[in-house]
C-alpha cells in the first residue's frame, strides 16, 4: 500500500483535526498504533507541525468523512494526478545504452514468430524505427551475423501483458 508523504506530520494533522480512530490513522500513515497514541498524548513528535493531507492532495474531505462515520473503514490515498492520467498518454520508452544492442534480437523474434503483426505496431512497442526493422529483415544490419531471435519480454522491452495484447489485436478475425 502506498503511504502519504511525511507520515508523522500527516498523523499529527489527522489527530488534531479529525475524529478518526488511532488504528485508522496508523494504517494510513504506516505507523504503529502505539506510536499514534504517543503522538496524541504529546510524548512523540512534540512541536511538529501537521501536514494537511487534503491541501496536499493526498486525501479528500469526503474520504475523511467516510472513515469518520465507519470506524472499521481504512483511508485510501488519492491517486496522483499528472498529465498522463488526464490526457491518457503513455510514457515514452527509454532503453538504456547497455541494452540497445539487444533490440535487433527482439525485432528478429517478431519477424520470425509473428510476421502478421504490422511493423508500425511492434516498432512502437520496442521503441525502434522501420529502418532498423528493414535492416534486420534484409540482413543488412551491421551486426547481422550475431542477431538471434529472442523474446522482447525476456529482453525487458515490454511486459507479457503488452505482448499478448498486441498479438490479440493483430490476430486474424474469424468470420
Amino acid at each position: 500500500m502506498a503511504l502519504p508523504l511525511m507520515q508523522r506530520a500527516t498523523a499529527v494533522w489527522l489527530i488534531e483535526n479529525t475524529s478518526l480512530q488511532f488504528d485508522q490513522i496508523a494504517v494510513f500513515c504506516g505507523l504503529h498504533p502505539l506510536e499514534v497514541q504517543a503522538i496524541a498524548d504529546g510524548e512523540a513528535s512534540v512541536g511538529m507541525v501537521g501536514l494537511d493531507p487534503v491541501v496536499s492532495g493526498q486525501l479528500t474531505q469526503a474520504e475523511i468523512e467516510r472513515c469518520e462515520a465507519d470506524p472499521s473503514a481504512d483511508l485510501v490515498l488519492t491517486p496522483p494526478v499528472d498529465a498522463a492520467t488526464i490526457l491518457g498518454k503513455k510514457k515514452s520508452r527509454y532503453t538504456p545504452v547497455a541494452r540497445r544492442h539487444e533490440r535487433p534480437d527482439a525485432i528478429a523474434w517478431f519477424l520470425k514468430y509473428h510476421p502478421e503483426i504490422p511493423e508500425s505496431k511492434f516498432c512502437k512497442l520496442l521503441g525502434t524505427t522501420k529502418n532498423m526493422v528493414n535492416a534486420v529483415r534484409t540482413r543488412t544490419h551491421w551486426n547481422a551475423g550475431n542477431i538471434k531471435p529472442k523474446s522482447p519480454v525476456l529482453l525487458g522491452f515490454c511486459s507479457q501483458l503488452e505482448l499478448d495484447q498486441l498479438i490479440a489485436e493483430s490476430a486474424p478475425k474469424s468470420v
